[in-house]
């Protein structure tokens, strides 16, 4: 999938221009701390290769990593940033505007607002389109069977998934629209112009091995300088200006990113994101939770069933045994405030999101297991609350070897009875 652009003009600028501000302070300090601090000075003037060496080496290990996990993360972001599918009327919508945008390229002209100003055309037309629509009602809505194949999934009051009226299409769990890129993003944590985007499910560990490296090149930097420093006022030697402005540039982005890597491992442990946390101790999430067909309302749980019924008239004809094979029964049910499904355990919450081994962790190698996580229970990995809160609202166990069972033989009949007739017919 393409990267997504920010629809506000500043945010664009800032974006393409923030990389190359970052690149000309990496060149900078590399050039200061090889040439100037050990080279210059450590190797030549004062004859100390093992600090020069031992500085050089440390920095070029972190340097390069930080520039790998860079471009895995800046690559991640562009070609699979993890935002969801617009709705098919919010795709219509997006062609409309491109088409338009083509045309006024190749006509030159420029748009201007109901104020009469002329507007920044770029902006105008990847700007957020703001749809005042309420859930689709259609029974066989897209992307709407792939919440009800699961035995739970964040979902509204009714027992729907959640709606958003921006892209026109279904929410998965834990996804949030960004008013950034003005589009739903899965696991999305933040909008990054140093890394060229949104932060989300698919880029974060990359995010967080280059915030790590930076911080990583910045510490060698400080201490470097500091050495440096220390070494020329023990010698009666003037300042070195160059030096000082490494030694601030370094403290500057060092305390930066190392408190973007603490607070990043600290999400990571509790399986949130930056946008998970601000709301964790007051949200409270409501479930759609599978049950076994049939299962009445309950005294602090309502019912829904699956798929839709197309009419109110269909719901009570719905008496064949297909039908009722068919048939998904969920219990809404809430958490209490504060809780998390997702919670795995800071272990387990670290493996989802950094990978199963060491090497994952420290190199830009796979994505997240989180991103690829396929399976009929949940979008993501469901914690320990989930059977918690199947025993707090006294919800029914499935039994899926019965209903396999039960679908099975309905099968094995249908067969038998179109063999019959066919056999009748010879």
């Amino acid at each position: 999938m393409r990267g997504v652009k920010a629809h506000r003009p500043e945010t664009r600028w800032a974006t393409r221009t923030i990389p190359f501000v970052l690149a000309g302070c990496i060149g900078f300090a590399t050039y200061v701390i090889i040439q100037r601090i050990c080279l210059d000075y450590f190797l030549f003037s004062w004859q100390q290769p093992t600090i020069a060496f031992t500085l050089l080496g440390f920095y070029c290990v972190f340097l390069v990593l930080m520039i790998l996990t860079y471009f895995r993360v800046f690559f991640a972001i562009q070609l699979n940033p993890g935002v969801v599918p617009l709705g098919p009327k919010a795709d219509e919508q997006t062609n409309t505007r491109r088409r338009d945008r083509r045309r006024r390229r190749r006509t030159g002209g420029r748009r201007r607002s109901h104020t009469g100003s002329e507007d920044d055309v770029e902006g105008d037309l990847e700007a957020a389109i703001s749809y005042e629509v309420r859930p689709d009602d259609n029974p066989d809505s897209p992307g709407l069977e792939e919440f009800y194949s699961k035995d739970v999934f964040v979902c509204d009051t009714d027992g729907r998934p959640r709606w958003c009226s921006t892209c026109c299409n279904w929410k998965p769990d834990r996804a949030h629209h960004c008013s950034e890129i003005d589009r739903c993003v899965r696991k999305m944590d933040h909008y990054c112009p140093w890394v060229g985007g949104i932060v989300g499910e698919t880029s974060f560990n990359y995010f967080v091995q280059f915030t790590f490296y930076t911080a990583s090149c910045c510490l060698v930097l400080i201490v470097a300088a500091a050495l440096c420093l220390q070494s020329l006022a023990s010698r009666g030697s003037p300042v070195d200006g160059l030096v000082i402005a490494v030694l601030a540039i370094s403290s500057f982005f060092g305390l930066f990113t190392f408190t973007m890597t603490a607070t990043s491992i600290r999400y990571i442990l509790l399986n949130l994101t930056n946008v998970d946390y601000l709301k964790s101790k007051s949200i409270v999430h409501q479930l759609a939770v599978r049950v076994p067909r049939g299962t009445p309302p309950g005294i602090n749980y309502g019912i829904i069933s699956y798929p839709l019924p197309k009419s109110t008239d269909e719901q009570s004809e719905l008496t064949s045994l297909r039908d009722q094979l068919a048939t998904r029964t969920f219990a809404i049910i809430k958490t209490e405030m504060g809780e998390n499904p997702w919670e795995l355990g800071p272990y387990r919450n670290w493996k989802s999101v950094m990978g199963n081994t060491i090497w994952d962790w420290v190199l830009p190698i796979r994505g997240s297991p989180c991103a690829s996580f396929e399976n009929n229970e949940s979008f993501y990995e469901m914690g320990p609350l989930y059977p918690r809160l199947r025993e707090r609202f006294g919800l029914p166990e499935l039994n899926v070897v019965k209903e396999a069972s039960e679908r099975k033989e309905f099968e094995k009949r249908k067969e038998r009875q179109a063999s019959g007739t066919h056999t009748q017919d010879s």
